[in-house]
């Protein structure tokens, strides 16, 4: 018993003076309470010795825990190179963020930065908070103080390409995504935004690049193949965007985007049969509905179906109230205007809106199928005047005999 106690004091106040030590050393105030922990449990040692009375068990086991195991493991891990206290603050940090109070964790990972400038987690925990204050730039700063720490921290590289575009700075984000992705390759999420950000600054053809290398590593990515198929698209490689789009729908059935895209191509193919089918499937979408029974209709006008494409008409409208003065300027539906009833009190005002990248690739194939039908009815001039050419100059011939 008082062996016991000779060697467990010995020990204590070894461990509390070699801890204490090391604080003055570091001057790191961070040590502060584990020196508290260490006192606590030595008093109650101390106070065992004095009064000679045998401590409950589990009050002795506190003591060896709190004097002597827990600064054991402390010295032990940081001598393998792992800053316990400062793990255990970030935790400490963590939770209080966690529980909202985002100053006072704040104020904790200030104190370990500056502290130990070298502390990775330090600043990468504190460029998320940034972030999730809106401090962007500040939050960059955070990030690349990371990287600099650790090279391979590929998600801190990503971060800072998302904060940088989110600042509008597109071709810094694209410069950054770019690098990114030479060093790792397989980092889905920077293909998929660098393909997105090449596709916004009309960069279509390194678009494609970007998606069909990242194909490689994701064979069965639907995003990847929808992307690839509006970058063909805008292109104007339809035959390319086609096949995209069909695996992009085989991957995701319930998607019908790709069914109303689909349905445009083949419109500008003139394939009218492969349109119908297309646009009737794309009629299961919410966004695509009303633009799907707009097309429809223009079929069955074509098809001198003029009863459905009057109900296909009045449904489109009914949906999408803005069809109503596309309708009028259609000159395929001159025939029929009279008989679009618009009912001003029952017109759905809260239609679905598509994002500005559906709508942007649906304006460019309605625009390439007007410029098509253009070009065909001037094909179609040209060949009745040749045709008309030949006849006069057949005609001309005769009466010279």
């Amino acid at each position: 018993m008082i062996l016991e106690r000779i060697i467990f004091n010995v020990l204590a106040f070894t461990l509390f003076i070699l801890m204490f030590g090391r604080m003055i050393r570091k001057n790191d105030s961070n040590y502060v309470p584990i020196i508290v922990l260490q006192a606590i449990g030595i008093a109650i040692g101390f106070l065992e010795t004095v009064f000679g009375k045998e401590l409950w068990i589990g009050i002795k086991l506190l003591t060896y825990l709190l004097s002597i195991i827990i600064p054991f493991a402390i010295f032990y891990l940081e001598n393998k190179k792992i800053n316990v206290v400062e793990n255990i603050y970030l935790i400490i940090a963590k939770l209080i963020f966690n529980f909202g109070n985002r100053k006072k964790a704040k104020q904790i990972l200030l104190n370990i930065v500056t502290k130990n400038p070298e502390s990775y987690k330090g600043h990468k925990y504190l460029a998320e908070i940034y972030e999730k204050e809106g401090g962007m730039r500040k939050s960059i700063d955070e990030y690349v103080k990371a990287i600099d720490i650790k090279k391979n921290d590929y998600d801190s590289y990503y971060k800072i390409a998302e904060l940088l575009n989110g600042l509008t700075q597109k071709e810094e984000s694209i410069s950054m995504l770019t690098n990114l992705l030479r060093i790792k390759p397989d980092y889905y999420k920077a293909s998929n935004l660098l393909g997105n950000l090449l596709i916004e600054k009309e960069k279509y053809k390194e678009a494609t690049n970007v998606y069909l290398e990242a194909l490689k590593y994701n064979p069965a990515d639907y995003d990847l193949y929808y992307n690839l198929g509006i970058a063909y698209t805008m292109l104007n490689d339809f035959k390319g965007a086609e096949e995209a789009y069909k695996k992009a729908a085989e991957i995701n059935h319930l998607s019908h985007n790709t069914d109303y895209t689909i349905a445009q191509i083949a419109l500008i193919c003139d394939e009218m049969d492969k349109a119908e089918e297309y646009f009737n499937k794309a009629l299961d979408s919410e966004e695509f509905e009303p633009y799907a029974y707009y097309e429809l209709a223009k079929i069955a006008i074509k098809q001198g179906k003029k009863d459905i494409a009057i109900a296909y008409l009045n449904k489109a409208i009914e949906l999408e109230p803005k069809l109503e003065e596309k309708m009028k300027k259609e000159e395929l539906f001159i025939t029929i205007k009279t008989y679009i009833v618009i009912d001003k009190e029952n017109k759905n005002e809260q239609s679905k809106e598509l994002t500005e990248q559906e709508k942007k690739i649906k304006e460019h194939l309605e625009e390439t199928f007007e410029k098509v039908k253009k070009l065909n009815n001037r094909t179609e001039m040209y060949k009745e005047r040749i045709k008309v050419d030949k006849a006069e100059e057949k005609t001309k011939t005769s009466r010279q005999f």
